[in-house]
């Protein structure tokens, strides 16, 4: 990927994401993020990582953004009103996110994680799927000798495998706040003169 390509999505992204932040109508700001997350989706691609960056699309900037915008269309928040700016908590929030900068760039300096790439680190599988019958895994083991990474096989076999429940407790979450929005918004029509 050149870098200037690499430069202008990454510029998208981060535009967009400050476009969240910083809008006042709320249609806009998640707008703004479906346009953030297709930036980052395109981040993924640019790094082979198709499956990821399909998945940001089709789950995050489609199902996500349909959920929110249809969330802030039922509810009818209007536009919010221009505030008075307090300085210490911009100062706090300035200075958390120098220090978690500061933490993340002393954890890869001191670690030797620079040095690994895909061609010099093999992919293990983890000791819960070595305890399970070696017939399950017949195909993931097939495409790691073949020196191949099947990325999507190992992501659905972590995901249903190791975090099925995670999964289950995310969707139910996501199901009761859905319903919550829906009743708190007849209950303010109901009231409403």
């Amino acid at each position: 990927m050149p870098p200037l390509l690499f430069y202008l999505l990454a510029l998208i992204t981060l535009g967009f994401g400050l476009m969240v932040v910083t809008g006042r109508n709320p249609v806009t700001c998640a707008l703004s993020l479906a346009g953030s997350f297709t930036g980052l989706a395109a981040l993924f691609l640019s790094l082979d990582a198709y499956f990821i960056g399909i998945i940001q699309i089709l789950v995050y900037a489609g199902a996500v953004m349909v959920l929110f915008l249809f969330i802030i269309m039922l509810l009818d928040i209007k536009h919010e009103e221009g505030k008075k700016l307090n300085v210490a908590p911009i100062v706090s929030g300035i200075l958390v996110a120098v220090l978690v900068v500061a933490q993340i760039c002393a954890v890869v300096a001191s670690s030797k994680i620079t040095g690994k790439n895909a061609q010099n680190t093999p992919l293990q599988m983890t000791e819960a799927a070595g305890k399970l019958e070696r017939a399950s895994l017949a195909t993931i083991n097939h495409d790691l000798k073949e020196g191949t990474l099947p990325d999507v096989k190992l992501i659905g076999f972590t995901l249903f495998d190791q975090y099925g429940f995670h999964l289950q407790v995310i969707g139910l979450l996501l199901l009761v706040g859905t319903v919550g929005v829906v009743v708190l918004s007849k209950r303010e029509r109901s009231g409403a003169p």
